[in-house]
C-alpha cells in the first residue's frame, strides 16, 4: 500500500470538482476528532476522512436543524475510482462509529455533505443505507441579475422589518420548522421558538436588516429574513466564489401560495444583493419538500452540496 498522499488526494479531489461544479469551493481538510481515515491503493491514496463530532449547545436554534449528536465526516475521495474509494472510506467511518457506545442512541446522525453534481458517489451513498435530505442551493448573482422593480401583488404589501418584528418573524419561522419536520431532518423542539426569537431580534437589531414582511390587510402572511456576508462567513467554506450571504428562513402562509408573495419577497432580497455587490446566494431545503425545488429553481437556486444523513448513527452500514 502506498504512503498517506494527501497532498495528491487533494489535487486530484480539486482537479475533479473543477470539472464538476464551478462553484464548489478548494479541496481542503476539515477539524476531526482525532481519527482520520484512510484508503489506500498500490500506487496512492485513494481517500481520506474525517469525523468531526458535534453536540448542540442547550437551547440552540442549531438543534432544530437536526440531531442533537451529529458525527459528521468530511471525505475527500480523488479518484481514479471514486466509488470504490468511497465505499471503503465509508466502511472505516461505520467501524468508527460502531467502537461509539453515544452513536446508537436515537437523537443522533451520522452526516455526509456529498457536492450534488458529483453523481459518481451516489450509488454508494445509498448502498451505505445513507439518505438524501438536505440541499444546499446557490445562486450565481452574475447569472440572475435582477432585472427590473420587484414584482408586486395585488393587496399586499412588503416592507422591510424592523426590532418590533422579532416575535412576527420568530411565528412564521416555527411554521417552517413544523412543515419541514415532515421530511426527516428538521425537528421541532420545547425551546425552538424562544430560539427564534432571539435569532430574529439579531437580524433585525442592525440599520439595515435583510428581512422583509408581506402583508395583507396589515397581517403578516409571509416573510424572508437572510444574512449579509459578515453575518454568513460560518457557510462560505461551502461555496468556491464569494462575498456570499445566507437566506435563512423564507415563508408563506398556506392561503398566499402560488399568487407571487413568494417570489416578490425574493426579488426584494435580490434587489439588495445586487446593490451590496454580493457574488452568490445560498440558502437550505428539504430535499423531500415538494414545494421547495420547483420555487427556489425558478429563483435562480440549483443544488450546491447535498446532506446525506443515517439516523441514528449507528444506522449506517
Amino acid at each position: 500500500m502506498a504512503a498517506l498522499d494527501l497532498d495528491g488526494v487533494f489535487a486530484r479531489l480539486a482537479e475533479r470538482w473543477r470539472a464538476v461544479d464551478p462553484l464548489l469551493p478548494p479541496a481542503a481538510d476539515a477539524p476531526h476528532c482525532g481519527a482520520p481515515l484512510m484508503v489506500g491503493g498500490p500506487d496512492e491514496t485513494l481517500a481520506v476522512g474525517s469525523c468531526e463530532h458535534w453536540s448542540g449547545a442547550p437551547g440552540s436554534l442549531d438543534l432544530s436543524w437536526g440531531a442533537a449528536r451529529r458525527f459528521h465526516l468530511s471525505a475527500a475521495v480523488g479518484g481514479p475510482d471514486v466509488a470504490a474509494g468511497l465505499d471503503e472510506l465509508l466502511y472505516q467511518w461505520g467501524e468508527h462509529l460502531d467502537g461509539l457506545k453515544e452513536t446508537g442512541e436515537a437523537d443522533t446522525a451520522a452526516v455526509i455533505d456529498w457536492p450534488s453534481r458529483d453523481v459518481d458517489g451516489i450509488a454508494t451513498l445509498l448502498a451505505h443505507g445513507l439518505d438524501p435530505l438536505e440541499v444546499l442551493a446557490v445562486r450565481d448573482t452574475s447569472r440572475w441579475p435582477t432585472r427590473g422593480p420587484a414584482r408586486t401583488v395585488s393587496g399586499v404589501r412588503i416592507r422591510q422589518g424592523g426590532p418590533a418584528d422579532a416575535d412576527e418573524i420568530a411565528r412564521l419561522g416555527l411554521e417552517i420548522i413544523r412543515f419541514d419536520s415532515r421530511f426527516g431532518t428538521v425537528t421541532e423542539r420545547s425551546f425552538t421558538l424562544d430560539a427564534l426569537r432571539r435569532e430574529a431580534a439579531g437580524l433585525l437589531s442592525g440599520p439595515d436588516p435583510w428581512t422583509w414582511l408581506a402583508e395583507r390587510d396589515g397581517q403578516a402572511v409571509g416573510m424572508l429574513a437572510a444574512q449579509r456576508p459578515e453575518a454568513a462567513r460560518w457557510l462560505t467554506p461551502m461555496v468556491g466564489a464569494g462575498p456570499a450571504a445566507y437566506l435563512m428562513l423564507m415563508f408563506v402562509e398556506p392561503g398566499e401560495r402560488g399568487g407571487g408573495v413568494g417570489a416578490a419577497l425574493a426579488d426584494q432580497f435580490h434587489e439588495a444583493v445586487d446593490a451590496a455587490g454580493v457574488a452568490v446566494t445560498l440558502l437550505h431545503y428539504e430535499q423531500l419538500n415538494p414545494l421547495s425545488a420547483p420555487f427556489w429553481n425558478r429563483q435562480g437556486y440549483r443544488p450546491l452540496w447535498t446532506t446525506w444523513q443515517a439516523t441514528p448513527a449507528r444506522a449506517l452500514r
